[in-house]
């Protein structure tokens, strides 16, 4: 019990500093990360990809693709190119990480900079950067802050995501899965043994080789108790901060409660406690990489302390500090807060006599297909599956066809039977009889199932669920009143596919009811070749760039971290839709619904048509709550 009690007191003690040296120079930072931030937005941001669309303009390339990346990389123009964008990029974050640590060791030292001093020493720090011997820094500041999310980088770089499907493969690879998690352990204690290196890159002038070797020593095992306080400190201001947001919507609550016959004192009290939270939350936004180097200065200083090592602080010559937030410029942000909140609290009284109508209560054409069926609850590409997909609402089922040994059209997402079935075969080497005694359900067991009517139950092997061929879909899609997705997946062995795909399409006359979907271009060239009218969709893991023009393709498939506002205008000026895959979460759905999308491929149905049907009636006061919920 002593020892714990002595560990919290130690937690609160290096809590307090943090805050301490934040608040010391407080102004200074808000007003530095502010103005990165601006100048990220409407100046780096867009130098950057003019200059990597310039790169693809000269080489060529009006569009990126999975098909054409590779190529599109190892061009020697691009290679070029590339390298220095990504130099550009390293000093621009490693500039933003330097300038905070100059505030904080300042504040640490008890001295008052300014804006513009703090920028003249970052200058001259990052400019060592470009010696050949610190080059191996770009690879610590772009690459391993980004990659491990610690929350210590810039936000150009700690917006980057990984693609979801990239993240689903890991999942439901093992071997993958092992490799991942490997990989971030070795990644992260990287990170931790080099934690102080920018420390003392920035303070005390030394090469980053040897900035590294210093880290390495200073932080001896205690590299798990330094990561472990620099979680905490940011889960404690995380805490902090939702409990401010539940005070606020509590107020809110509670002045509408009040006030509720009095309009204009509802609009006035509940507009300020709306201002304060949208001030608070764009403060924590700006704040986010300097409460982290706060913590990391903190222990930096903390252990060269116990290590009895010299502190070196960087001395300022010019001592006569100006600030730019003087008693003048703090009373015109009050002005400005104060017209803020008049001009909110007119509107939102507007709001509530009736004067303005927020709700966009109209008919939406998003749909909402089901990714393998509703492969959440049943076996992936099975009947099951698909009969549950149609008690959920989907609009459209999505599913995945190659051929056998003996030419027939089975619904089945891999080439290989072994992760679905057990049966470690490839699909083109066995005959539909073959498939038919294999159990699609297989893989399915361990988890909770949902039994339909289509589901065997057999005493000596547990629930067994059919492969089906493409027909038995098709005529239950046709009795079921719900279109079909069907997505080619050639693995190069297959005779006539595109061509025994399209005449049971159109034997069945089911054409005006599906559309044919492949990521190869290829693919879908060859069934417009053989049935121009069939209506194609080239589905993409990356897109970027004018794809519009692609003649063979009518609408696009796009993986949902590719998709963009520009993306989608291009694509609907053209008369097309655009399909986003596979869409999850709440946050990525409601994107895709803000970014005005034709389909969400889904493998939850059930949370995708709740919020594609909240939000045909949404207002001001439900887009507060969703963004409280997103906090929580």
């Amino acid at each position: 019990m002593l020892k714990e009690a002595i560990k919290k007191e130690e937690q609160f003690k290096k809590t307090k500093k943090v805050i301490e040296i934040l608040k010391y120079n407080i102004w200074t930072l808000l007003g530095f990360e502010f103005l990165f931030k601006i100048i990220s937005v409407l100046i780096f941001k867009p130098l950057f990809w003019t200059i990597f669309n310039f790169t693809m303009k000269l080489t060529g390339y009006s569009y990126l693709t999975k098909e054409n990346i590779v190529e599109f990389l190892l061009n020697p123009f691009t290679l070029l190119l590339l390298l220095g964008l990504i130099m550009i990029m390293t000093v621009y974050n490693m500039f933003d990480i330097t300038t905070v640590i100059v505030i904080l060791d300042q504040s640490y030292q008890e001295k008052k900079i300014n804006i513009i001093n703090s920028i003249k020493l970052s200058f001259s720090k990052c400019t060592k950067m470009m010696k050949l011997r610190n080059l191996p820094l770009a690879f610590f500041v772009l690459f391993l802050i980004p990659f491990l999310q610690i929350g210590v980088a810039s936000s150009f770089v700690h917006n980057i995501n990984i693609p979801e499907f990239i993240l689903k493969t890991i999942e439901e690879n093992n071997m993958l899965s092992i490799i991942f998690y490997i990989a971030m352990a070795l990644l992260t204690t990287l990170f931790m043994r080099w934690i102080y290196s920018i420390h003392y890159f920035v303070l005390e002038d030394v090469s980053f080789k040897e900035a590294r070797k210093k880290s390495t020593v200073l932080g001896k095992d205690k590299h798990f108790k330094d990561l472990f306080a620099l979680i905490s400190i940011q889960i404690l201001i995380a805490i902090g901060y939702i409990l401010f947001i539940a005070f606020g919507v509590f107020g809110i609550i509670t002045f509408s409660n009040i006030f509720k016959n009095i309009i204009i004192a509802k609009s006035i009290f509940t507009t300020i406690i709306w201002v304060l939270m949208a001030i608070s939350f764009v403060a924590l936004e700006i704040l986010s990489t300097p409460i982290s180097y706060a913590c990391i200065s903190v222990l930096f200083y903390l252990h060269k302390k116990e290590k009895r090592e010299q502190v070196k602080s960087i001395e300022i010559l010019n001592t006569k500090q100006k600030t730019l937030w003087t008693d003048t410029t703090k009373g015109y942000l009050v002005i400005l807060i104060s017209v803020i909140i008049i001009i909110s609290s007119l509107f939102s009284y507007g709001i509530y006599k009736g004067w303005y109508n927020l709700n966009t209560n109209k008919t939406r054409t998003l749909e909402v297909t089901a990714h393998r069926g509703a492969s959440i609850d049943y076996p992936e590409n099975t009947m099951s599956a698909f009969v549950g997909a149609k008690k959920l609402g989907a609009d459209w089922i999505e599913l995945d066809v190659q051929q056998t040994k003996d030419g027939k059209i089975i619904v089945f997402h891999d080439k290989n039977f072994k992760r679905v079935t057990g049966e470690n075969a490839n699909t083109w080497e066995l005959t539909y009889e073959e498939v038919s005694k294999l159990n699609a359900a297989n893989y399915f067991e361990e988890k909770e199932f949902m039994i339909s009517d289509s589901t065997t139950l057999e005493p000596s092997s547990g629930i067994y669920e059919k492969i089906p061929l493409l027909e038995e879909v098709i005529e239950f899609a046709k009795e079921s009143d719900i279109k079909l997705n069907i997505e080619l997946k050639p693995t190069g062995h297959e005779i006539n596919f595109e061509k025994s795909v399209i005449d049971i399409i159109n034997r069945l006359d089911f054409r005006n009811e599906c559309v044919i979907t492949s990521q190869v271009y290829e693919v879908l060239e060859r069934v417009k070749e053989y049935d121009k009218n069939i209506e194609t969709v080239y589905v993409m893991s990356l897109a970027y760039g004018d794809i519009a023009p692609l003649e063979a393709a009518d609408n696009f498939s796009i993986e949902a971290t590719s998709v963009t506002k520009k993306l989608v205008k291009r694509i609907h000026k053209k008369g097309k839709k655009l399909y986003a895959w596979t869409v999850n979460t709440e946050e990525n759905i409601r994107k895709m619904i803000e970014l005005n999308v034709d389909n969400i491929i889904t493998d939850d149905v059930t949370l995708s048509k709740e919020i594609i049907d909240s939000s045909k009636n949404t207002n001001l006061i439900d887009k507060y709550v969703r963004f409280v919920e997103r906090i929580f």
